[in-house]
């Protein structure tokens, strides 16, 4: 079980012997990231993904970090989402909705989902578009090197397959490099149609951390 963070300057690797120890692990990180992006900047700007981190981030909704977490500076976004219905099972907003932000005091206007009533086209454009707007009045940062946006964290899990947020081994949408978001329609993995992060924009991060469990050979 490992969580590997990484930011601009360094990579680092962090190996847990259980999934508690993993729990608590990630919630310190965040929270401590949290802390210093408000007092930086006045926000902290949080992408997250599905799959099993969510419950992984369960201890964010415990002591002490209900407490001392400044929730209400915290805008939250998806690096990737499935084109379903906000209540459908498939739903990374449901899950993350269900599993930690109806469970601690975020502001319901800082959550930017995507619009699940049109087609994957569609809901990639018009969540770039939000993404565009949030930058310009730097809710969002804005990478040194790229136009990209620079959020302060994007959490990514890791599929057995390999892919991280809905970008498939040797799907054509690793090879997007001028869109912030993009969209497949022909997922190796149900449901087919997708909106995610293209590899510009999780590069340009200030902090990417994949969560992955599981048995480690060495």
């Amino acid at each position: 079980m490992a969580l590997s963070g990484a930011n601009n300057d360094r990579g680092e690797l962090r190996i847990h012997e259980n999934l508690d120890e993993l729990r608590t692990d990630l919630a310190d990180y965040i929270a401590e990231l949290s802390e210093a992006a408000v007092k930086e900047r006045g926000v902290f700007a949080i992408a997250l993904s599905g799959g099993s981190l969510i419950g992984l981030m369960g201890k964010l909704c415990e002591a002490p970090y209900n407490r001392t977490v400044d929730w209400a500076k915290w805008y939250i976004f998806w690096a990737d989402e499935r084109v379903v219905a906000k209540n459908h099972s498939d739903s990374n907003y449901k899950l993350a909705k269900d599993g930690l932000l109806s469970k601690v005091p975020i502001v319901p206007s800082h959550v930017h989902s995507i619009n699940d009533s049109v087609s994957a086209e569609e809901a990639a454009d018009e969540y770039m578009f939000v993404i565009r707007q949030l930058v310009k009045i730097r809710m969002v940062s804005v990478s040194d090197i790229s136009d990209c946006p620079k959020f302060d964290l994007i959490l990514l899990g890791m599929g057995p397959d390999g892919h991280i947020a809905s970008l498939f081994p040797n799907h054509s949408a690793l090879n997007e490099t001028e869109e912030w978001v993009t969209f497949i329609t022909d997922s190796p993995k149900p449901p087919p149609e997708r909106i995610t992060f293209t590899l510009p924009v999780i590069n340009s991060a200030s902090n990417v951390a994949m969560v992955v469990t599981g048995s480690i050979n060495m």
